[in-house]
């Protein structure tokens, strides 16, 4: 059984529901167990734990959210060298710039993850086309996690 671990940060719901998408198509795969976690309440032993990840950002400013932020500082060092080639995947909703996902993937590089899919951006709060492309993100998270 493949685990698919999903953090976010939302303010406004919207990258929630993002996240919520993600999870939906995760779960849809067999033998997948989904964990959704806000970014402030999931920490190193959550990122250990997992066979895949989605990570969730609202855009602020072109750079993601301090909640994010905080999660990825809390648990670069607790997991250092534990989370090399883990399957990751980047979603962020945004109103109309988009660009924080470059600081997302910055460090996803970081952690030295394997982004196993475009990221999906989505302006506002997701519609159904995106709901669409958020739900085949999750699949292939779940899918990556089963190997």
């Amino acid at each position: 059984m493949g685990k698919v671990l999903i953090v976010y940060y939302s303010l406004s719901g919207n990258t929630k529901q993002a996240a919520e998408a993600v999870a939906e198509g995760a779960s849809r795969t067999p033998d997948t167990e989904v964990e959704i976690k806000d970014a402030l309440k999931a920490g190193p032993a959550d990122l250990l734990a997992c066979d895949a990840i989605g990570v969730g950002t609202p855009d602020y400013f072109s750079y993601m959210a301090g909640g994010l932020k905080d999660f990825f500082d809390r648990s670069f060092y607790p997991t250092q060298g534990q989370v090399v080639g883990k399957p990751c995947g980047v979603f962020v909703t945004h109103g109309g710039g988009g660009k924080a996902v470059e600081s997302v993937k910055s460090l996803c590089t970081a952690f030295k993850f394997e982004v196993v899919a475009d990221p999906v951006l989505v302006q506002n709060a997701p519609d159904a086309k995106a709901k669409k492309a958020l739900a085949a993100l999750g699949r292939t998270l779940a899918t990556m996690a089963q190997k």
